[in-house]
């Protein structure tokens, strides 16, 4: 079976970097809000005490861990640097908290895992699709040899 690859149009090239800009900044925006939750709101004392009874391993530095990852990465996401190391790290974020508590809870209702389901999965897809306006694309463009 071939494939036939078509250059897009620039104005459809431009709508999908587009929404790949709006996807990543609604993302970012939502673990940087988790993430800057667990610094500010709760302090990293009171995360590590509520990952400690909802029997998260090592919860000091699982708290550490998130907020940290949640906060860089929700930048990252936002300002489209580091894209693939940020969508890796939410990722795995997510899945230790899918794993470790919201998976007994079932898909939807009170500790449903389909919140971190999503921003998993949704950050891992923008790390590696993250469409051309965002930093990345910037310090890292690919240069064209010039014919001497």
């Amino acid at each position: 079976m071939k494939f036939k690859f078509e250059q897009q149009s620039g104005s459809k090239k431009v709508l999908k970097d587009v929404t790949a800009l709006v996807a990543r900044i609604g993302v970012g925006v939502v673990f940087l809000a988790h993430g800057w939750q667990k610094f500010t709101e709760w302090g990293l004392d009171g995360t590590a005490a509520a990952f400690g009874k909802m029997g998260v391993p090592l919860p000091t530095v699982s708290a550490w861990f998130a907020a940290t990852v949640e906060v860089a990465g929700g930048l990252a996401l936002i300002a489209g640097v580091a894209l693939p190391v940020a969508g890796i790290l939410l990722a795995v974020d997510m899945a230790g908290a899918l794993v470790i508590v919201h998976l007994p809870n079932g898909l939807l209702g009170q500790g449903g895992y389909e919140l971190v389901l999503v921003l998993g999965v949704a950050a891992l897809a923008l790390g590696f699709n993250g469409g051309s306006f965002a930093l990345d694309r910037l310090l890292f463009k690919k240069k064209t040899p010039v014919n001497a």
